[in-house]
């Protein structure tokens, strides 16, 4: 007992020192934008905060506006969002430097002089990648991850570091280390995960631009709960090279690096910035595929799949309309739509993704833990790993008839062999050629899907999920998709929700609904999904969509 609470004092006594750092962080913020704001009075900063991503980088490359008068704007303002929704977890003081170096820079970038957000788990130079584990703080990374050496050169200013859950492998935003990020639109709401710190300050007006990653969802939910627009990437079309993973080395679901903005022109502005000659020197895995302008900016009627439900997680009537009401608008905008039948993605969830990431039983998971202070809320999920496989056949066998889906999980968790690992690989190659052969014989260029929304409360996501099936889907298939907002929660679709039941009438569907209660205002979003190494007619779409 006293060399456990000894142990115990240690932690927390890190845990005080990163509080104090990022404490000091926010001064050192505040000082400088005071600093500024007193040494320039006339610089009109309203002004620059509402520029556009495209424009403010074409104002910045022509030289009508200087890169700090950006850069101090943007300080302030994240400053104000870090201090309301606490998004911010580290000011990246090199940023000043690098901003004093941009401006001597003979050749201007695409984002040159652009203050640019960076999830925790991308790794920057001097400073700790922590995914929100007491064991990795005062550990700092040795370099930049080739992203951010790619934004450098590309003449954006990185600034900040931004708060994520527990393992990553969460969609709320919430760890021992800097505590919970709030929804800027709303502060009992979570900001989706994990990105959610990039989400909380996008979507406030405290980044223009932000670098996330994506394994189930994780820069979607957060776009889709702070009324953002996010692409999700094919795996390997930008670099993972000093990235952080929560779970290393799985194959079985598609991990990726992918940007969060206001609008889709500036998501597709980011890309060309990143597809340049510079990934593709740093990182030589990744296929060199430059951002193609034609598709981007074809005019061309589109045919598209759409549904609005997976069967599997009920939609909430705002979801439900937001397909309907986008469907119908690209109809009358002279685009095709034909239905898509979506099979088995209960299969998919539970055999592919949740077996796929925990192949292994969860052992590698929980050892993760091993050491911190609490689990993220996941005792249920530890108490399964932990379980013999015995015992794991016989509660799932129990709990079949009464709930059928946490059986299906406890089913999921067992430990396979090599063998099994390699037949699921197998399966999955499988059911992608599937579900393209389905795709293209309907024709389609690309895909209209609910997103999960409006946001939950704050604690809800750590109870639902099997709420994620909307956006897993897609990291198991390796597909490129994206979301954009496109209407508000009304007091019909709150009045539509009483009757909510769910497809299973278990205690996850009774959850969900709850979760989804008192959002009138909230922003809803679809999802827009093209087929692999495609983003650029994924962005076309979502343009589009965000147009009409």
């Amino acid at each position: 007992l006293l060399l456990r609470w000894r142990r115990r004092r240690a932690l927390w006594r890190k845990v005080a020192e990163a509080q104090e750092r990022q404490e000091r962080s926010l001064v050192r913020m505040e000082a400088a934008a005071r600093r500024f704001r007193e040494q320039h009075p006339s610089v009109n900063v309203v002004s620059i905060l509402s520029l556009p991503l495209p424009e403010l980088a074409r104002k910045l490359r022509d030289g009508s506006l200087p890169p700090d008068h950006v850069f101090y704007a943007y300080v302030g303002k994240a400053l104000q969002i870090a201090t309301e929704t606490n998004c911010i977890t580290e000011f990246l003081q090199e940023s000043e430097s690098q901003l004093r170096k941009v401006k001597l820079m003979e050749k201007q970038g695409l984002l040159y002089g652009v203050p640019v957000s960076i999830k925790d788990s991308i790794d920057c130079q001097g400073h700790d990648s922590t995914l929100g584990f007491i064991k990795n703080l005062n550990k700092p990374a040795a370099e930049d991850s080739v992203v951010v050496q790619v934004l450098r050169r590309q003449g954006a200013i990185p600034f900040v570091k931004t708060n994520v859950p527990q393992s990553l492998i969460s969609y709320d935003c919430k760890n021992q280390i800097f505590g919970q990020t709030c929804n800027p639109l709303l502060y009992t709401r979570t900001p989706g995960g994990s990105s959610g710190g990039e989400g909380a300050l996008v979507g406030g007006g405290g980044s223009i631009l932000g670098i996330g990653t994506d394994v189930g969802g994780s820069v979607r939910f957060p776009a889709a709960f702070c009324g953002i627009c996010a692409l999700k990437p094919t795996g390997n079309r930008l670099s993972k090279r000093g990235i952080m993973a929560g779970v290393v080395g799985q194959k079985a679901v598609a991990a990726a690096v992918g940007p969060l903005a206001k609008d889709v022109e500036s998501l597709a502005l980011c890309l060309r910035a990143l597809l340049s000659e510079d990934m593709f020197s740093l990182d030589s895995t990744v296929p060199p595929l430059p951002f193609n302008e034609e598709v981007y900016s074809s005019t061309k009627p589109l045919r598209i799949g759409y549904y609005e439900t997976d069967f599997f997680t009920m939609p909430s009537p705002a979801m439900r309309r937001a397909v309907r009401e986008t469907k119908q608008l690209l109809e009358e905008a002279g685009h095709t739509l034909v239905p898509f039948e979506l099979t088995n993605v209960d299969y998919v969830i539970f055999n592919f993704c949740v077996r796929g990431m925990f192949a292994d039983g969860g052992s590698s998971f929980v050892k993760k833990f091993k050491g911190e202070m609490e689990k993220g809320g996941m005792g249920l999920f530890f108490w399964i790993a932990k379980s013999p496989h015995w015992l794991k056949t016989l509660l799932s066998w129990i709990a079949k008839p009464f709930v059928p889906r946490f059986s299906s999980i406890i089913r999921s968790m067992k430990t396979n062999t090599v063998e099994d690992v390699w037949s699921l690989h197998h399966e999955i190659e499988d059911f992608c050629h599937q579900f393209i052969a389905q795709w293209k014989k309907l024709n389609l260029d690309v895909m209209l899907c609910p997103m999960l929304g409006p946001a939950l409360g704050i604690g809800y996501p750590g109870k639902l999920s099997v709420a994620v099936s909307y956006t897993m889907l897609y990291n198991a298939l390796d597909f490129p998709a994206g979301v954009v907002p496109v209407t508000l929660v009304t007091d019909e679709d709150e009045e539509e929700l009483k009757a909510y039941k769910g497809y299973y009438q278990d205690w996850w569907d009774r959850t969900l609904a709850k979760a989804f209660r008192g959002s009138v205002g909230m922003p809803v979003a679809v999802q827009c999904v093209a087929l692999p190494w495609q983003e650029e007619l994924c962005l076309r779409f979502m343009k589009e969509v965000e147009t009409l």
